[in-house]
Order: C-alpha cells, then structure tokens, then sequence
C-alpha cells in the first residue's frame, strides 16, 4: 500500500519524507493545477528526485493542467530533462500530455483531472499505456471495490484533503469573475467566500443554510477512520491533496495516515482519536467522507484547525553534541509551548518545549530578543523558521 504526499517545495518534500510518504508528488511551474504557489523549478528536479530516491521514495510530477498546442510544444522540450531526471512518473490529464510522454518512454499516471469513473476507460488506458489511474473523487467505495477487482492497471485515490463542488475540479466559476481559469491552475477559490444565491424564475433564495453560507464550499475529505475498509478494498495508492499547504500540513497528514495504515498492516484495526485530533490540529476546513459513502452534505468555513501558527523566531545554531538549537526570538516562548521548526533541508519537526537555557542556565520563559537554547527531537538548521503552535480560541 503506497501513502502518495504532496510537495511544493523542499521544505515540504522533506517534510513528506521523513514522515513517512511513500511517494511524493510535485508540479513544475507553469504545467500543474497549483499556478499562484512555490513551484520546483525545472532545474531543482534532479535534486528533487535524487533527495527521494536516496529515501527510497518514489518522485510524481505534475502536468494536468489542460494544454494548447504552444502549452505541448514548450512541453516537449522539457520532456527530456524530466526524463534524465529519473522521475517515477508523470501525472497528466490531457491527451496531447499522454501522447508526447510516451513518445519519451516516460511512465505516466492519469490525473483524477481526467474524472475516470468505470472499468472500460481502465482497459483502453491500460492499452494505451497508462501504468496508473487516479480514479474520480466522485465515485462511492463499492463503485471503486468493483473497478479495482477487474482493473488492468494501478489505482491510486485520494484519501484527505480539499473538496470542490465542480466535477472533479472542473470549475469555470474563478474564469467567468476573474478571467483567472482554474483548469489551468490559476483558480482563485471564489467559491470559499460567502454566498448569497438567488434564481429569478423559480422565486428561491439560499442566504443560508443551517447558519452556514459558504454553500459552495464543501468540507475537506478525510478518511483517516475507515483505513481497514479502504485497504480490503485492494487500493494501490492512497493520496493526500495538499501542494497549496504548509510543510507541517505536510508532515502532520502524512504522519497520521502513515501510523494507521501501518497498524492496519500490523493486525491492528482499531481507529484511534488522537488520529483525528492531530489532523484537526492543521488546516482544514472540517471533516467529510466525500462521496465514498454518499453525497458530501455539508458546507464549511475557512480554515478550521483547532490551532494557529505564530511566527516566533529563527534558529542560529545546532549544537549536535547537546541536541540543541539556539534560537532568535521575536516573540516570547516558555516550556510546554509546542513549536514547529521548518526548512529546506530540514522539513518540519514539531514538538513541544521540555526545557530551555540562556548563558546555560536553566529558564522557564524566554522573552522577545533574547537568545534561547531549546533541546530538538532532530537535527535543525541555521535559519530555520520557528512557529509557536497557539490554540485557537
């Protein structure tokens, strides 16, 4: 069973990486759905791959955007270096993308973008070529068990992260109010903001909905309880949505899932809280099965997690012998504080304060300009960023 981790950039990837992803996906600027992040420039991409492959996990990249005839020929002349990378596979969506990969010998995984919803689409993949396909978020779990039982190829689905009320993120709606199209991913989310909706000639207004009126924004999948059932259920690949996200969105998704397919694995089958407490503890817009059980009912506000990141300082030194970073701050911190440090080589490590000291003396608080030594869990690095996790009141 693969766990598949979203990357915008090294900060993330690392993040995936050492959490525990068996894959990570990532887009090339101007070629994937995620145009106004941080994107791998295609020139960072053998190091991308290198840093998996030495970790033993496998490198996606993205180019599922739909495509022009100048889109394919600036495409084409990537190909090659994408390849020499020794990328594990390319994810499209666009026929022309398919057409010209396999002309570059180049394993390709077809996008959820392409909205795949039965067997017979599988076979002709299959004969096309495709290794793997991303089946559509809008199929329920008994529609998938019996694809799966008869598929050719690989299935991979998503397994948490957001949902769009469009088919498969089809949208035209951020096109037709900002001439920004989303199936070239520029989409701006105006369907996140509040909603008054009104038809003319039926008479019906919807302002709101039990109290909530972001009514075209759906809560986010998550099926971090149903591991047991998605596993029987022969899946190859699970993926978490999430390259517009923070590394310790990243590290924290990817370690929750991680832990619960591997007790799974291990005979154990029981869901345990604290999986979805610590999911809730990063962004999130508040928890769905999708369609994998029903019709996804419930609409969502913005970013629900149960905590805040606070910008807080940035690390001076390590000091290897002691496991200890020093660290600037720019806001006050004390013992039992939480805090996330990230970087580029780093990732994400988040742990709580155990003890902290200044001029090697222990303290219980540091104060804003002060300089603090705080023992580490791992190895951080000069200029890491440090957040302090605050809760949400």
């Amino acid at each position: 069973m693969e766990l598949l981790s979203p990357a915008r950039d090294f900060t993330s990837l690392n993040a995936a990486i050492s959490n525990g992803a068996d894959s990570v996906y990532l887009g090339i600027s101007g070629y994937n759905l995620r145009a106004h992040i941080p994107q791998f420039k295609i020139d960072q991409l053998r190091s991308a791959v290198k840093l998996c492959h030495e970790s033993e996990v496998k490198l996606y990249v993205c180019t599922n955007t739909v495509m022009k005839d100048e889109d394919l020929k600036s495409l084409k002349e990537l190909l090659p270096i994408i390849k020499s990378s020794e990328a594990d596979a390319i994810i499209a969506s666009d026929l022309g993308v398919l057409n010209i990969v396999r002309e570059n010998d180049i394993k390709v995984h077809m996008s959820v973008q392409a909205n795949i919803s039965n067997l017979e689409s599988l076979k002709l993949l299959k004969e096309w070529g495709i290794s793997r396909v991303i089946l559509s978020r809008e199929l329920s779990l008994e529609e998938i068990k019996k694809i799966k039982y008869k598929s050719p190829v690989e299935v991979e689905v998503f397994v948490h992260g957001a949902m769009c009320m469009a088919l498969s993120g089809r949208c035209f709606l951020s096109s037709y109010l900002y001439h920004k199209s989303a199936n070239c991913g520029e989409c701006l989310q105006p369907c996140r903001e509040k909603w008054k909706l009104i038809s003319e000639d039926r008479q019906i207004e919807i302002e709101e909905y039990d109290g909530i009126t972001h009514i075209l924004s759906p809560k986010d999948l998550c099926m971090i309880e149903h591991i047991p059932e998605l596993m029987e259920a022969g899946i190859d690949a699970f993926k978490i949505e999430g390259r517009a996200r923070s590394a310790d969105y990243v590290a924290t998704v990817t370690r929750t899932y991680r832990e619960a397919i591997d007790q799974y694995e291990n005979g154990g089958g029981e869901f345990e809280t604290k999986w979805l407490e610590d999911l809730k503890t990063v962004f999130n817009r508040g928890f769905d099965t999708g369609f994998y059980y029903r019709k996804p009912y419930k609409t969502s506000k913005y970013n629900e997690s149960t905590y805040i990141k606070k910008d807080i300082g940035n690390v001076t030194n390590f000091y290897k012998k002691v496991q200890a970073a020093e660290i600037r701050l720019w806001e006050d911190i004390q013992v039992g504080n939480e805090i996330i440090i990230e970087g580029h080589t780093t990732g994400c490590l988040i742990q709580k304060v155990e003890s902290m000291q200044i001029n090697n003396q222990n303290v219980d608080k540091a104060f804003k300009g002060q300089n603090v030594a705080i023992r580490v869990e791992n190895k951080v690095r000069p200029n890491d960023l440090v957040y302090k996790r605050i809760l949400r009141t």
